[in-house]
């Protein structure tokens, strides 16, 4: 869904209301590969038309599917996002109060503000870089192979702690060669 600035002018006295449903699976999945499946993107929100920028806030729900990232089985993430956007063309950034951030900005560069084009960035953006099924979470089994093995932190660090403590310092290593010699000598 797009709407023209020439359009949005009318909504200047009352938001433009909107409830759509979206079918980006093909867009979504063409941007990350890593994406398995995509429900219907629901999209519920205003879009305000002010003086000096357009106020889109809106809300996402979907459903995701990507793979777990300790097993590669299809996980599905059910996404609810809310999201609030400020657009502004390039006279409005130019003529703009300094209380907004330019982070905070989008800068038209068409006379449009396209939903389908936000939607799509915000669940990308809103996708975790660890997923995990509800079996994984669950279990406390890490992945391992042949001469390897994930390791939590925990784990990790008791593992070094042992290490430490098992080797030793080669200075002191001939003290204690020294230490068995005369416990040797005074047994006999």
């Amino acid at each position: 869904m797009k709407w023209s600035l020439l359009e949005l002018n009318k909504y200047k006295d009352k938001p433009c209301d909107f409830s759509e449903t979206l079918d980006l699976k093909a867009s979504l999945m063409k941007r990350d590969n890593l994406i398995l499946d995509v429900s219907p993107v629901k999209a519920t929100g205003i879009l305000t038309v002010g003086k000096e920028e357009y106020l889109l806030h809106y809300r996402i729900d979907v459903i995701v599917t990507v793979p777990s990232s300790r097993s590669l089985t299809p996980v599905p993430l059910t996404l609810a996002i809310d999201v609030d956007e400020v657009f502004m063309t390039p006279e409005q950034y130019q003529q703009r109060d300094e209380r907004l951030a330019d982070e905070e900005i989008i800068l038209l560069e068409k006379p449009t503000i396209d939903l389908d084009e936000s939607v799509e960035d915000n669940i990308l953006l809103s996708i975790p870089i660890q997923v995990l099924s509800e079996e994984e979470q669950t279990s406390q089994d890490m992945p391992k192979g042949n001469d390897w093995e994930v390791l939590s932190e925990e784990a990790y660090e008791q593992k070094r702690q042992f290490e430490a403590q098992q080797t030793m310092d080669p200075r002191l290593a001939k003290l204690s060669e020294l230490f068995n010699e005369t416990t040797e000598d005074d047994d006999n």
